[in-house]
């Protein structure tokens, strides 16, 4: 009887270890899904591991020049991440020009830089941030990109 009992228990503790980890899974947000979300500071939001990266640029900068990129770093559930003793690059790609922008520490949870581009509809960057004591975390962007619109089930519209 004892026997029927522990294998009982190691049943369910199995299904319900698969289920956590598929509601862990479920919890991961696509680029599609997290573009359909209003970022807390106009940025466009990314998922880097654990975190959730916003990446806000100069939205009208037709000309290259210096111009501010800050990066906003919260959890999952949208908390506050300290920044302090972090490190960051983003790299951005607009038109056929590279910048490289280093990041600093700025605030509770974000990473500030200056670096010379224009704002292109075609703009891409990478953002890697590496937090005190963790690995390096990168994720990339469309910044100025339009989002696709959100079918009233959830799923991207898809046109075909």
């Amino acid at each position: 009887m004892k026997f029927r009992k522990m294998m009982s228990t190691a049943v369910a503790a199995s299904v319900a270890g698969l289920f956590a980890l598929a509601s862990i899974n479920a919890m991961a947000h696509t680029d599609e899904y997290l573009d359909t979300q209003q970022a807390p500071n106009g940025g466009q939001l990314r998922m880097a591991g654990v975190y959730h990266f916003e990446l806000v640029v100069a939205k009208n900068s037709k000309e290259a020049k210096d111009n501010a990129v800050v990066v906003y770093v919260t959890d999952h559930a949208g908390a506050k991440v300290s920044t302090a003793g972090a490190k960051g690059t983003v790299t951005i790609l607009a038109g056929k020009a590279k910048a490289t922008v280093n990041l600093a520490p700025d605030g509770d949870n974000r990473l500030k830089g200056t670096g010379t581009y224009a704002s292109t509809s075609d703009m891409k960057a990478v953002v890697s941030v590496t937090l005190a004591g963790k690995s390096a975390e990168q994720a990339r962007f469309t910044p100025l990109a339009r989002p696709k619109a959100m079918a009233q089930d959830g799923h991207a519209d898809h046109k075909h």
